[in-house]
Parts: C-alpha cells; structure tokens; sequence
C-alpha cells in the first residue's frame, strides 16, 4: 500500500510538474507562429468610395452599435449644433502654410513626416551626429504601477515640429539675435517628458530662443499654428497627487512671440467620462475659422474660435477663446475597467470630415460642423495609431488604421491577434484587414503604435507599417502592403520591435527612403521599394518618439534623454 501511495504521489507530482511547464510556456508567449495569416477581404464594400459625402451603413450605424451623445455649448448642455462659420479643410498638401512639418504627421491628411526633396547619394547617415539632452519627470500616482517610475525623454508618440520661419515673421519672434539673423534658420520645436518645449537650429544643434518650461510631461507632439507664431501643446499623464491643482494634466496655448502661455483648458473637465486625463492627439487649426479643433484622452472633442489678434510690426499675439464646444459619447462596452473611452491618436480631416480612433476599439467619422456622430466601425482594440486618410487619383476616399493588443489579449499566453485596416472612408466599411499575431506583455503593447506611411511616386502601390512584439515578444516586423489587396509585398525583420513611426523621404534622384526607428536605439534607411536595408546607426536606447525629417536632416528623441540631429547623404 505504501509503495502504491508513492507511486501515486510521483504521478500527480510529474503531472504537476508537466503541467506548470506547460503553463508557464504558455503564460510566457515565448513565440507566435509567423505564419502568414491570409488577408480577410470584403470587396463589395469598396462600392461608393468615391462618394463626397460620408454615411452610416447598416453595419457602421452608430444607433444601431448603441453609442450614447453629450454635448455642450460655453458649458450649457446643448441637443444639436451649427457651427456659425461652417469648417472646411483643403487637401492634406495645403495645410501647412509654413515650410515644414507643423503637426503629427504634417497635415490633415497625417501621411508627411518630412519636407523637402533631398539629394541623397551615399544612401548612408552621417556619422558625426548633434545631441541635446533632455531629462525626466515623476509619474502620476495613477501611472506608477506600469514600469519606471519616471518619464524620461522623449515618448510616444513624440515628433518634433520643424519649420522655417519666413524672415517677417522670424523677426517678430524671441530668438536669439544670431538666430534672428541666420537667413534660412531651420527651428526644431520639442516639446518632451521632462515638462519643458525645446527650440533647437537642426543644422547645428544649438538653442535658438529659451526653453518654455511647463513642468507637466509631455509624450505627444503638439502643432505649430499652420501659419501664425503659436505653439498647442497637451500633457500625457498628470503629476503625483501631491503636485495638487497645478498637476493635472492639461492643453495649452503659447505665443511664439514671447514665450507666454495664452491659455490652458482640460485639466480634470467634469464632462469627461473618464477619470484618466491625457492630451498625446495633435490638435489642428482651421486658419479660414480661426478654430482650433483638439480631441482628448478624456474622451472630450474640444473645437474652440481662437479669435486671434496677431501685429507682426509691434509685435504682439492674443487671442480671446470663445464658443467652447464639447462632445463625447459613450458605448455598451465602455467603462473604466474595460475598452477605454479616449483618444490617443491624431485625427484626420477630409473636408469637414473628422476620423478618429479610441481606446475602445472604435473608428469614428464626425462632422465637425454640426458635430454629428456619422458612422462608427469596430476595430476591436485600443487604437492609438493616427489613421492615415488617402484621396485617390479616381476620387475613391479610404482610410489605412490598425491597433495594439490589448482587450483581445489571451489573459494566459499574453498573445491575440489584431489587424491593420483599409476602410472605406465614406461608410466606414471595411475592404480588407491584415492579422498578425502579437504579444502584450506588462502594459507595453504589441500590435502597431506607429502610424504607418502611405507611399507616393515610385512607391505609390505600397502602406508601410511596423507590427510589435511578433513573432517574439522583444521582435518585431516592417512590412510593406499592398494598398490595394492587403498582401505583403516585402517584410523587413526586425531584431527589435518599433513604436515608432516610419518616415518616407522622396530623393531628388527619384527614389523613395525609410527611416526606421526601434526600441534598442537603432535608426535604419531602408528602399522603400525592395525592404533592402541600407544603413543603421544607434542612438544608445529606446526610440519610442516618431522622428520628422526636414530636406535630409532627422530629428528624433530618445527615452535616454537625448535629442538627436542626423543627415542622411
């Protein structure tokens, strides 16, 4: 009888033992099979994407898919609205009405991160690089619990602003005098995690005027007013609770003029359905409105008249914000424990048309004139990646998205599948989806952060993306779609995986060029044509920040606490 226990108690001990290494493979998502998933098309909902106007389908009717609508106009609650001055955004290459990159991704359209046509003949990065460093700031109370305890750097999504000033508008400025005086300047704006908006000369690396120090942690990019010396910027997380009143995170306004705060707004809004307040979207500006148009991580869609007043000769800028609207909504599925309200990601703008994504899996097109919910498409998880809007020779209108892993993550093996899209942007409707299977792992998200390049010229056939933590948890992939079918055309492994943003630069010798960051610190020029990688030099820690490239200078931060100037030649 003994011996039988014994024999017994081995049994259950191996079957234990089996069993817990089993699981812990399982819980470990050590590797993702990097099978090619095929592409899940629905071609007959490319019918009608060359309409004008957006509308709801069956499948993309926001009553139907039960979401919920507040608004208020100067903070009464109102039932409907008509804006005044009617918006209407021209094509995405006609925004910026300064030489650069003014906002996340460029324009309205979010498809340029560079600006110039740069003559590029070694097809390598210069090896004699400028740096400034930068430092950190403590997390919120709330943000402790997810990693470091401090935001250090440059985060996501973290692009620069760079633009070159016209020389009226450079001499009613506070640059420096030597600055002032250098014909041609080229101004970096960064504002980054240790609460303090950097200007920087990208050719030398040096100062051009004093930092603007806000003391609040800055991870998105903000925008430069397309045409006026006026900087908004948003917090991403708020300070300890102990920082009070004064640490809430919060939008802002500043003059260029001389450096001071114009206005501030958002900080702990009671019409925000979410407790958790962030501003990481990059707001536009309406120039023919003077309406600033900026969405929340609070779920708040903010539209203000700025009522700018602007004497370049005295100088002096002021403005008289008024007509505060504020819209929200909320879904069956949404709550503090699960598919977030808020926005993240940077919207894009067709006409009067605004496409934005949220925490909670939801693609959205709003009217922002009468800020009409127009249709809703299930994209299942957190999407923090701008989309990407596309107007096609022949008038058809789509929109490229895709999210990270995170509520469709498998609780045990920390792996799920998510998808990038191409949606018809007249009805939402989905064309085609790509998966891949990915990991999540302690809050840092696979799946795609980075808002993904849409080719033009010699590359006009191609969507270029990096999906995280696949088929490893630390790996990733740069893959090059096919617009028009969804397949990979080529695939770029990556020994480690990319949040950041993909930038293309289009040579003067006719050629298309990626620049490629990664979490280890690495820059990569890839051929945006072949996937062939052709340099790659290291920057000395995580690049979760999307750089801007302005002719054939780079601009990009790092977590480390550097900002980091490189050529490409």
């Amino acid at each position: 009888m003994p011996a039988l226990l014994l024999i017994f108690g081995m049994i259950v001990a191996l079957f234990t033992a089996v069993s817990g290494v089993w699981y812990l493979l399982r819980r470990s998502g050590k590797r993702v099979e990097r099978e090619c998933i095929p592409v899940r098309s629905f071609e007959h909902f490319t019918a009608n994407a060359d309409a004008d106007t957006p509308y709801a389908s069956e499948n993309t009717d926001p009553v139907r898919r039960g979401f919920a609508v507040k608004m208020e106009l100067d903070g009464e609650p109102i039932q409907s609205y008509s804006r005044p001055n009617p918006i209407f955004f021209d094509a995405g290459d006609v925004y910026p009405q300064s030489e650069g990159i003014v906002t996340f991704r460029g324009n309205n359209y979010r498809d340029s991160a560079s600006f110039g046509t740069p003559n590029i003949a070694r097809r390598k990065f210069g090896r004699h690089y400028w740096s400034v460093k930068t430092g950190a700031l403590e997390k919120s109370d709330v943000s402790k619990g997810k990693g470091s305890k401090r935001w250090t750097g440059s985060g996501w999504t973290g692009q620069p602003l760079i633009v070159r000033w016209d020389e009226s508008g450079k001499q009613a400025m506070n640059l420096y005098p030597d600055k002032k005086a250098k014909p041609g300047l080229v101004e970096a704006v960064y504002a980054t995690m240790d609460g303090n908006v950097y200007f920087i000369d990208i050719e030398d690396g040096q100062p051009t005027r004093d930092t603007i120090e806000i003391g609040l942690p800055f991870k998105g990019a903000g925008a430069l007013h397309p045409s006026l010396p006026m900087l908004f910027v948003g917090a991403g997380d708020s300070l300890p609770d102990s920082a009070g009143e004064a640490g809430y995170a919060r939008a802002f306004i500043y003059s260029l003029v001389n450096g001071e705060k114009l206005y501030e707004f958002g900080a702990k809004d009671p019409f925000a359905p979410r407790i958790f307040h962030g501003y990481d979207s990059s707001p536009l500006v309406d120039t023919k409105t003077d309406t600033l148009i900026y969405p929340g991580e609070n779920n708040i869609v903010y539209t203000m008249k700025l009522n700018t007043s602007f004497d370049k000769d005295k100088p002096e800028l002021s403005i008289k914000p008024a007509a505060l609207v504020k819209w929200t909504y909320s879904t069956p599925r949404t709550s503090e424990e699960s598919h977030w309200w808020g926005f993240e990601d940077s919207a894009a703008y067709y006409k009067n048309f605004m496409f934005l994504a949220d925490n909670g899996g939801n693609m959205i097109c709003l009217d922002v004139n009468t800020m009409e919910l127009i249709w809703a498409q299930d994209v299942k998880d957190d999407t923090n990646a701008s989309p990407v809007f596309e107007i096609t020779e022949t008038g058809e209108k789509y929109l490229y998205v895709a999210p990270s892993l995170h509520w469709e993550m498998d609780k045990v093996t920390q792996t799920g599948e998510v998808c990038v899209y191409k949606l018809n942007a007249i009805n939402g409707e989905i064309i085609w989806e790509k998966p891949y299977l990915v990991h999540s792992i302690y809050g840092i998200s696979g799946g795609v952060q980075a808002t993904p390049v849409l080719g033009k010229g010699p590359i006009a056939d191609l969507m270029i993306v990096p999906i995280a933590r696949t088929p490893y948890r630390r790996k990733g992939l740069l893959v090059a779609l096919d617009k028009q079918t969804g397949e990979e055309r080529w695939v770029m492994d990556m020994p480690h995986y990319a949040w950041s943003s993909p930038v293309c630069v289009y040579a003067q010798d006719g050629q298309a060029y990626i620049v490629q960051c990664d979490s280890k610190g690495n820059m990569y020029l890839i051929d945006g044509a072949s996937g062939l990688q052709l340099d790659k030099i290291n920057l000395g820690s995580n690049i979760e920040a999307s750089p801007a490239v302005f002719e054939n200078t780079v601009v990009v931060g790092t977590r480390g606490g550097k900002i980091v100037g490189v050529t490409i030649e």
